[in-house]
């Protein structure tokens, strides 16, 4: 999704004239002398968030799928959660390159903005999965997380790419308007219509997840109301603890849910309320919150999972171990080869004495 090029520093045509074909020859030869625009602000952050994004990102989801342990639903979420902020980063790196490295066209436009429509609606989509994956383990603890439940995850997962990519295909199957400049949205090459009813289904997502966190509020309340009457049983310290455990996760689910509302609501009102009439500075003021996300879902969901976070720790100190054994063993080769050295230039002077003698 981009704004119009306009605003950016440089023009570009929208493709809704009709061109003449000695127009055409004076286009080619006009293209052949584009300038590259010059780097600012907004590319330096546009291509260094990219990067960050897809880097860490691309840290959980190897480690997911190289880990055979990490195989419950949650890590599938996980998973797919990582995959499409990956995609996100990988969208902004071109958005980034097709602005200030190559010369911008149409189709590099309808790439990159079905590649972040696909990213942020898979993205979107797992994060509602997370939060059912915690509720369902918090309300059917005892038979959540079988077999059946990994399969269900899988099934839930392959809906979820396969709607986000359809949705996603949508400017490059022809629900553009680069031909129909009245007809843009906030985000170029987006139409209004298909903008509203992306910001309206990530409206309705949104309120399912706050639905579902609802839900694991009153949860964790019941069992803390039924710790609460059986703690006579308990020793002091055990009643303590639980207090201190059960603050510090309302105070990290509230931590989430600020983060969720903060970067998918604003985006969501923005492209039902605004029209590509309006200032390209709201529109970058929202957007960039629904990008940045991306930015801090893995550090809010993957790298705050202890079982990931082992993986993770475990890889750290046996790449520390190999490098202090290969280092070890390249003193000891060290050390056998200048014994070897002193023997053979011991054999040498032998040899010389007798030489002489």
């Amino acid at each position: 999704m981009t704004l119009n090029a306009s605003d950016l520093g440089w023009d570009e045509s929208s493709g809704a004239d009709l061109f003449s074909p000695l127009d055409q020859l004076d286009q080619l030869d006009s293209s052949s002398t584009y300038e590259v625009p010059p780097l600012t602000v907004w590319g330096v952050a546009l291509c260094v968030s990219g990067t960050l994004i897809a880097t860490e990102n691309a840290v959980v989801v190897t480690t997911i799928l190289a880990t055979p342990s990490l195989r419950a639903p949650v890590f599938l979420l996980l998973a797919s959660l990582g995959l499409a902020d990956l995609l996100a980063g990988v969208a902004l790196i071109l958005h980034f390159l097709f602005l200030f490295c190559v010369e911008p066209s149409d189709w590099s436009e309808l790439l990159t903005s079905g590649l972040l429509v696909t990213s942020l609606t898979a993205s979107l989509c797992s994060l509602m999965g997370v939060a059912l994956d915690r509720y369902l383990s918090l309300s059917h603890a005892l038979t959540y997380g079988s077999s059946q439940s990994r399969y269900r995850a899988a099934v839930l997962l392959l809906l979820v790419w396969l709607g986000a990519c359809i949705i996603g295909a949508g400017p490059a199957m022809g629900w553009h308007c680069l031909g129909e400049p009245n007809t843009c949205s906030v985000a170029r090459p987006l139409t209004r219509t298909y903008l509203s009813l992306l910001c309206g289904g990530f409206l309705v997502v949104v309120m399912v997840t706050l639905q579902l966190y609802a839900g694991i509020c009153q949860v964790v309340r019941r069992h803390a109301h039924a710790i609460a009457t059986q703690r006579h049983f308990l020793p002091a310290n055990h009643s303590y603890a639980s207090k201190h455990s059960s603050g510090r996760g309302f105070s990290r689910l509230i931590l989430i849910l600020s983060v969720f509302v903060g970067c998918w609501m604003p985006f969501s009102l923005w492209g039902l309320l605004g029209d590509a009439s309006s200032p390209p500075l709201y529109t970058y003021a929202t957007l960039v919150p629904a990008a940045g996300s991306s930015l801090l879902n893995p550090i809010l969901y993957s790298l705050r999972n202890k079982d990931i976070r082992k993986v993770l720790e475990q890889r750290e100190y046996g790449e520390q171990s190999g490098q202090k054994m290969r280092e070890v063993g390249q003193g000891e080769v060290e050390e056998e080869e200048l014994e070897d050295h002193h023997h053979l230039q011991a054999l040498v002077g032998v040899e010389e004495a007798e030489h002489w003698t």
